[in-house]
């Protein structure tokens, strides 16, 4: 692999995110001091994708730690609360924001519950958000190991908005990880990306890094999988998720169902792929679930081009869930979990 991007850091300025919402004709890094910009960055996409989104609560709660000028620790700790709640009210779906957000508020209160000080709990908790960076790229790594042993040699593989490296903590991906771990095995692999409306995700991002990294892809319509498929032109869809149910309903981007429902239609294996901090045992089924409805105008508009007549009425979901019987597989850094999934997802959480 070329391309080795890390779309959100920490430095001694601040936050760091690669500003999404700009590429693939801009790379532009913005530098983040206060929680409440990241908290912005967050809803407002400059960093998306739901292992992305973990990592960048993390940091803007130790961001919120380091610049408290205070020397009590129970004024920290109600300083933590408030960033917390406003670092929780971004994006209601991806559940990595919650288990980020409540791991670092743990890691508080531990180092609380020890007597430490001020400055060392400031530190106590960075060194916390770096290390649920790091093991965030470490699962994605073990993701594209399991996950690329699925794919077959000469194979073409659909992907749906971006999963990949942009979406996480970095280098690899979740679903653009198990395509980068094929070819790492060195297995031929194609990709064909939807477009991926209305954001276009797929065609701003998913294209851009595989081209970056040297894999073919090929860019299509969302409303041409169907007849691609119908034409023998898929091998397998791979995807990611915001948040996986206790019985693995799979909510992502919307548009997923469809492309599950047209999969199954097609005798296509469809594969999720996700670290375990994306699966919520407390969410019964994808009916708990929380789909986010965005701004209007990201369907009427492309950027600042109007395509729709003014005062029509728009729904805009983020999100679709699509059931368990349609997932032939959900890939995890703890291996391959098949149905049940009640019963195969809670074993990873026991390994």
């Amino acid at each position: 692999m070329k391309l080795n991007i890390i779309p959100v850091k920490w430095s001694d300025e601040g936050v760091l995110m690669l500003d999404q919402r700009l590429l693939p004709t801009e790379e532009k890094w913005l530098t983040l001091r206060t929680y409440d910009a990241v908290a912005a960055g967050i809803k407002d996409m400059v960093v998306r994708g739901a292992p992305a989104i973990g990592v960048s609560a993390a940091y803007g709660i130790a961001l919120a730690a380091r610049t408290f000028v205070g020397t009590n620790v129970d004024d920290l700790k109600d300083e933590i609360e408030y960033a917390s709640d406003v670092l929780a009210k971004t994006r209601p779906t991806a559940v990595n924001l919650f288990w980020a957000i409540d791991r670092m508020k743990r890691t508080f209160d531990q180092a609380q519950a020890e007597g430490k000080s001020v400055s060392e709990i400031k530190q106590v908790l960075l060194d916390e958000a770096k290390a649920i960076h790091d093991e965030d790229i470490e699962s994605q790594r073990l993701i594209a190991k399991f996950g690329g042993e699925l794919l077959q040699d000469n194979s073409t593989v659909l992907t749906h908005c971006n999963a990949g490296a942009l979406a996480t903590g970095g280098v690899w991906g979740t679903a653009l990880g198990v395509i980068r771990g094929a070819v790492d095995q060195g297995k031929s692999v194609s990709v064909i990306a939807d477009e991926t409306r209305p954001y276009l995700q797929g065609a701003r991002l998913t294209a851009w890094e595989l081209m970056e990294d040297d894999i073919p892809v090929t860019l299509i319509t969302d409303n041409m999988s169907g007849h691609i498929m119908k034409k023998g032109g898929v091998h397998a869809v791979v995807v990611g998720s915001d948040r996986i149910a206790a019985n693995g309903d799979v909510a992502n981007k919307i548009g997923t169902y469809m492309v599950a429902v047209l999969a199954q239609r097609h005798g296509i294996p469809f594969y999720v792929a996700a670290p375990l901090s994306t699966v919520d045992l407390n969410c019964p089924t994808g009916d708990d679930i929380p789909i986010e409805e965005r701004d209007r105008a990201e369907v009427t508009h492309v950027k600042n081009n109007q395509l729709a007549p003014d005062g029509v009425g728009v729904s805009n979901y983020a999100f679709d869930v699509t059931p368990n019987d349609l997932v032939t597989a959900i890939i995890t850094e703890k291996g391959v979990a098949r149905a049940p999934y009640i019963e195969s997802l809670k074993k990873q959480f026991d390994k």
